[in-house]
């Protein structure tokens, strides 16, 4: 058997392929139970979290099992096979644990460095166990990876070498400014109550905000995160936990607003927040838009190129495509085909005449009917409006941390808010400067991929080596039942002496070919070597498969729960 790893992270797939591939906790879960139950795996563990989703499997095959991989993980995702499969990437064997290592690390984190990877490789194993797809290769697997992971922060300083995804994107709000300062006497509300939501809410109390209101579905874990920030040492805050009905309220009070849920639908709607931020000013939320060409008659399509201010990027768009056409708009959202709509008719739109269902359907209608291109184009949103046109100080400002968003996309143009997505982040982390402690983590990465490697090369001889000396006891145990039975006459310490001496022989015969046998399977393409000695010593194969499970039987039930 081999390990496998198939999925997409934030290096692989645009933000709007890994929203469409999120999985929920349920999906998860039948994932699992899927893998297991398909032929060419034994093993199953997922790794899902807010920009990556990876499959670790057992797998026998490897091209049938990138195969069988592949097709669960747009089983499961909802994203089709044929769109999902150039966003993959595939890790076979010391690749795969090299990746893991390096993911608990921080190294391949969104920001570099990030500690937070590590309690989510921690609930990926044990939610495996819980359902048992994870056995002896992926428990080992997830277990060094966290013995990786706490290495590396623990002898380098990598968490000098970038922030938590919470830290990084509360200094992307406050623009340059100390974080400090900035949140000082702030109001801040936290959506969601969950572990990154919490670590939000524990950051902005340790910052200095004045008041934190927690909103949950279940109220009692909102209460309960709100009693610890009350009673924390450190996170000594004024705190208090609504229900979501409370939400809209509570954003016209609120200064900063952290948003970090499992739905699969946004939490808060460009509608939602304009009428928050008229709550608050008693004026209209004012939408920023970019300067766009004059409007086309008629159903003409607009051609690559036509304006530099377009909301797409329209660097790879080869000739004859259309900003109106399918590929434009493939993978929009309502919120965000209206802000594309607004570009191509040159101008704003009321947002409320324009959210209507017969509007949607007309501008889908639209889009369709002009497709004039050639392959896709992902959508570029440009956070900030075009040159040229001043865009107000914030005064609200939103930290949406879910996969899939929790916040409409929307908010980025509306004036005197800021809205931080995950989108923006990756942005911003794009040209963060890396520090010198990488290379060292990297160099513990490869050291430890090598101990793995050689750990379960040696571990995969072991059943031979069993089987062989178990082989070896019942040849001696048939000799001296046969000698028993030709001298009667022996006392029982001739006897005993006679059994020492044959268990002797046999032991010094078997200790140096073993020992050795161990040492040449932990070096590469060691395998070979059981498979010689079971063809030297004519072993049964079920002897040996029998051992195995045995083994594997002593792991599990001494492994935690």
């Amino acid at each position: 058997m081999s390990l496998l790893v198939v999925g997409l992270s934030h290096r692989s797939a645009p933000v709007s392929v890994l929203e469409r591939a999120a999985l929920t906790a349920d999906a998860q879960t039948k994932l699992l139970q899927d893998t297991v139950a398909a032929e060419p795996a034994t093993e199953a563990a997922v790794l899902a979290t807010c920009n990556r989703v990876e499959l670790y499997a057992d797998v026998d095959k490897f091209h049938a099992g990138v195969a069988e991989l592949s097709t669960l993980l747009a089983q499961h995702s909802g994203v089709g096979l044929e769109e999902l499969t150039p966003y993959l990437y595939v890790h076979y064997e010391d690749r795969a644990a090299h990746h893991l290592f390096s993911v608990a690390c921080g190294l391949d984190s969104m920001v570099v460095g990030e500690g937070q990877i590590l309690g989510q490789i921690k609930d990926s194993l044990a939610r495996a166990q819980d359902l048992h797809t994870a056995g002896r290769l992926l428990n080992d697997l997830f277990q060094q990876g966290l013995r990786v992971g706490k290495r590396a922060h623990s002898e380098t300083g990598i968490d000098r070498a970038g922030q938590s995804l919470v830290t990084f994107g509360l200094e992307q709000l406050a623009v340059g400014t100390d974080v400090g300062v900035w949140a000082e006497g702030k109001k801040a509300l936290v959506i969601g109550a969950g572990s990154m939501s919490s670590l939000a809410a524990a950051t902005l109390a340790r910052a200095g905000v004045a008041e934190i209101v927690v909103a949950n579905r279940t109220v009692e874990r909102a209460e309960r995160l709100a009693q610890i920030l009350t009673e924390g040492d450190d996170t000594a805050v004024a705190a208090r936990a609504v229900t979501m009905d409370a939400v809209p309220g509570e954003l016209t009070r609120a200064d900063v607003v952290v948003s970090c849920t499992g739905a699969t639908g946004l939490v808060l709607t460009a509608e939602a927040v304009a009428q928050a931020v008229e709550g608050r000013t008693g004026r209209p939320a004012a939408e920023l838009a970019a300067r766009a060409p004059a409007p086309t008659h008629g159903k003409a399509p607009l051609t690559a190129g036509a304006d530099e201010n377009c909301p797409l990027d329209l660097a790879a768009a080869q000739p004859g495509f259309s900003v109106m056409g399918e590929a434009a708009v493939a993978g929009m959202d309502a919120a965000t085909l209206e802000q594309h709509a607004a570009w191509v008719a040159g101008g704003t739109i009321d947002r409320r005449e324009r959210r209507t269902p017969e509007s949607d359907a007309e501008l889908i209608t639209a889009l369709a009917a002009t497709a004039a291109t050639v392959g896709r184009i992902p959508e570029r949103r440009k956070p900030e409006p075009a040159a040229g046109i001043p865009r107000p100080a914030p005064s609200f400002f939103l930290l949406d941390l879910a996969m899939p968003r929790d916040i409409d996309a929307a908010v980025h143009r509306l004036a005197g808010v800021r809205l931080v997505d995950i989108e923006s982040l990756a942005e911003a982390s794009a040209d963060a400067p890396m520090a010198t402690d990488v290379d060292q983590v990297r160099r513990i990465v490869s050291d430890e991929v090598a101990a793995f490697g050689a750990a379960q090369r040696a571990a995969h001889i072991t059943p031979t080596v069993v089987a062989l000396r178990t082989m070896a006891a019942d040849v001696v145990a048939g000799e001296i039942a046969r000698l028993d039975g030709r001298l009667p006459d022996l006392d029982e310490r001739q006897r005993g002496e006679i059994r020492q001496a044959v268990h002797r022989v046999v032991d010094k015969l078997l200790h140096a070919p073993t020992v050795r046998i161990k040492q040449l399977a932990a070096e590469p393409g060691g395998a070979g070597y059981a498979d010689a000695l079971r063809t030297l010593f004519d072993l049964d194969p079920e002897t040996v498969a029998s051992v195995s499970r045995a083994v594997d039987s002593t792991d599990k039930k001494d492994r935690p729960a």
